[in-house]
C-alpha cells in the first residue's frame, strides 16, 4: 500500500513505512537460513499490523459511496473490531460492531477501546452468531441500521483478499524463498499467496481448520497456479489458547530479538518457525520471510507480568 494511497484515504494519520528485521540466532546460523520479519507492528501504535489492509478496500467504499455506515463481527477480544472501529472514527463513519456472545458484566479492554472510538456495540448469543451469514439475518441488520457497508468477520472476503495482497509491496523487490504468516480466517494467507511468488507458508492459530483449501477457493486462489503449505500443527489448543510452554517461547524470543509477540497469532507463529527449521523442514540457503500481523492489544487480556515486555 503506497503512502499516497493511505494518505488520500485517511489524511490525518501518519503511516511508517514498517522494516525488515534480520532475526539472528544460533538455530538458524547452524541449519543454513536466513530469517527475517516484516514488523507490520511498527506501522502505527494503534492500528497496527494486517488489519487495515483488510479493511482498505471497504472503507475505500464506504467514503465513495451514499452506504457510509460500516457494520462487521467479531468476539471480545477481536483485533478487527478494534480496527474497524480506530478507521471508522479517523475517516468519520459511523460503525457496529455485532459481538459475539451475551453481554458481560465487565467489558474486555477491546470492547471498552471500540466504544472509546464511537462503535455502537450488538451483543447477540452465541447461536444467533452461527446466522451472521444468513439472508434473514443480514435482512433484519438493514431493517434496524438501514444501508450499510457489511464487512464480514476478519474480513474475509475477495475484497479483504485484494487489500492484503497490498502487504506484498514492501517485500517485492526482495527475493525470499519462503513467506510465513498466522492463519486465522485465511484472508490474509489469501492475499500473500496472490501477490508473492515465493512459497507461502501459512501456520494455523485455530483447532481444527481442515477447510483451508475451501476458504481459499472462496477467496478466488487457483491451487494449481500458486504454490502455498498450511500447517495446522501449532495452534496450541486453539484460538487464543496458550500453555506455559508457548509463553515461556515469547518471552525468550523477545530477550532474543527484542521483538513482542502476541500470544494468539504472531507467538505461535514464531515457535512453529523454529520448530520447523529445527526438523529442518528450510532447505539449506533458504531466505524467509515471516509477517508480524500486529494483534499485540491482545496481550492485554493477560495477568500483568506474564509477558516480560
Amino acid at each position: 500500500m503506497s503512502q499516497s494511497m493511505i494518505k488520500e484515504l485517511l489524511p490525518d494519520i501518519h503511516f511508517r513505512e514498517p522494516p525488515i528485521t534480520v532475526l539472528e540466532n544460533n538455530l538458524y546460523q547452524k541449519k543454513g537460513v536466513e530469517v527475517s520479519m516484516l514488523r507490520l507492528d511498527e506501522i502505527h501504535p494503534v492500528i497496527s499490523g494486517n488489519k487495515l489492509f483488510k479493511l482498505f478496500y471497504f472503507l475505500q467504499e464506504a467514503k465513495m459511496s451514499a452506504r457510509r455506515k460500516m457494520i462487521t463481527f467479531g468476539g471480545a477480544y477481536s483485533n478487527h473490531l478494534a480496527a474497524t472501529a480506530f478507521v471508522c472514527k479517523e475517516a468519520n463513519l459511523p460503525c457496529v460492531g455485532i459481538v459475539r456472545g451475551e453481554r458481560p458484566d465487565t467489558l474486555s479492554h477491546t470492547l471498552l477501546f471500540c466504544m472509546e472510538q464511537g462503535m455502537k456495540l450488538e451483543f447477540i448469543s452465541r447461536t444467533a452468531y452461527q446466522r451472521i451469514e444468513e439472508k434473514d439475518f443480514l435482512q433484519e441488520l438493514k431493517n434496524k441500521y438501514g444501508e450499510h457497508i457489511l464487512v464480514p468477520e476478519g474480513g474475509f472476503s475477495v475484497k479483504g483478499k485484494k487489500g492484503a495482497a497490498m502487504i506484498t509491496s514492501f517485500f517485492k523487490n526482495q527475493e525470499f524463498t519462503h513467506i510465513c504468516l498466522p492463519v486465522g480466517t485465511a484472508t490474509t494467507f489469501a492475499g500473500i499467496i496472490e501477490g508473492s511468488n515465493s512459497e507461502t507458508l501459512g501456520l494455523g492459530v485455530l483447532k481444527n481448520l481442515h477447510d483451508i483449501d475451501v476458504r481459499l477457493r472462496q477467496l478466488q486462489i487457483d491451487g494449481e497456479k500458486k504454490k502455498y503449505v498450511f500447517n495446522g500443527d501449532y495452534h496450541f489448543g486453539g484460538y487464543a489458547k496458550k500453555t506455559e510452554e508457548l509463553i515461556s517461547f515469547i518471552n525468550q524470543f523477545y530477550r532474543q530479538h527484542t521483538v513482542p509477540l502476541d500470544f494468539v497469532y504472531t507467538g505461535k507463529m514464531m515457535y512453529g518457525i523454529n520448530d520447523l527449521v529445527q526438523k529442518k523442514y528450510f532447505p539449506p540457503g533458504s531466505r524467509i520471510l515471516c509477517i508480524h500481523t500486529g494483534g499485540l492489544q491482545g496481550n492485554e487480556s493477560l495477568p500483568k507480568g506474564m509477558l516480560h515486555f
